[in-house]
């Protein structure tokens, strides 16, 4: 089949009619079902039973458009960037972050990025980690923030900010002379709040835990560091959390103290290897180091 027949089979599957499809396709009814005759006739068979007007697709269709789907759905995506390099006058910067960074970094982050880019277009989204390798490696964005290296040969990962593990608990958990110190595993107490079994900074934390003697307890687990810093924030516990969201977590709500030992957390920019950024996808990254080490700094304050 050529790219044209997937494109008119596609749509027909997807509307049920040829007048539909030469709707969806901006063509003519004629054009559509010659280039359907010509598709059937190459394939050697009929997609599609023919009854009073209308198509119903045969097993053999059905089979066919879930094998061709993400053909189609590449097609789509190149149609789009054509659209978008034709008709685009500035750079475009396609920035995907996990979801915590999102949040707590890269609003300043970005206002701080306008001042000097204030035409440039950027897109923003929030994907987990083994995700933004895909985006990259495929080419759907062009950098990504996390906290974690994924160690992948076609990703660069370059450290832009280090804090340390925090532990983060309501207002008036400790004394300022506590506060001041760094605590351990056996310092903790009260509702402990835990992160996923597969998150990577749930496993540092429980295996931290674990070496210092101390089974921690989780009746309350949750999918993001947001969440855990909200809970913490309304007083419903205590959270071992990356230093980044304790640091934007409401100073009047929380309080804050260093891990014990020091347990140094990466704030990773990454991209594709083989894709250099542009000048404003650099400065964006820039702006988001400084802004993250600002944050940090006012956090230990």
């Amino acid at each position: 089949m050529r790219l044209r027949h997937i494109e008119v089979f596609h749509a027909i599957m997807q509307v049920g009619t040829i007048s539909g499809a030469a709707q969806v396709l901006h063509i003519s009814q004629p054009a559509v079902t010659k280039v359907l005759q010509h598709a059937e006739l190459q394939l050697g068979m009929p997609l599609f039973e023919r009854v009073r007007g209308k198509l119903y697709p045969k097993p053999e269709a059905h089979r066919l458009f879930a094998e061709t789907e993400k053909l189609n759905r590449d097609l789509q995506g190149i149609r789009r960037l054509a659209a978008s390099l034709k008709g685009r006058a500035v750079e475009t910067v396609r920035l995907v972050s996990t979801p915590t960074l999102a949040v707590s970094v890269l609003p300043e982050a970005m206002t701080l990025w306008r001042r000097d880019f204030a035409q440039t277009r950027c897109e923003l989204a929030t994907y987990h980690t083994t995700e933004i390798v895909n985006a990259l490696r495929l080419g759907e964005a062009d950098l990504a923030l996390s906290l974690q290296d994924p160690r992948h040969p076609g990703i660069v990962a370059e450290p832009i900010a280090q804090g340390m593990l925090t532990v983060m608990a309501p207002a008036g958990t400790w004394t300022e002379a506590e506060c001041a110190q760094p605590i351990g595993a056996e310092g903790l107490s009260g509702e402990l709040i835990g992160l996923a079994d597969n998150d990577p900074l749930g496993e540092t934390v429980v295996a931290a835990c674990e070496a210092q003697g101390v089974q921690p307890t989780f009746r309350t687990v949750v999918q993001t560091y947001q969440i855990a810093r909200s809970l913490v924030e309304a007083g419903a516990g205590t959270a071992v959390l990356d230093p980044f969201t304790a640091a934007s977590a409401a100073p009047d709500k929380v309080q804050r103290r260093q891990w014990a030992p020091a347990m140094p957390v990466q704030l990773y920019l990454l991209s594709a290897s083989h894709a250099p950024l542009s000048h404003g996808a650099r400065e964006l990254a820039n702006c988001i180091g400084a802004t993250a080490r600002a944050c940090l700094e006012r956090g230990s304050r």
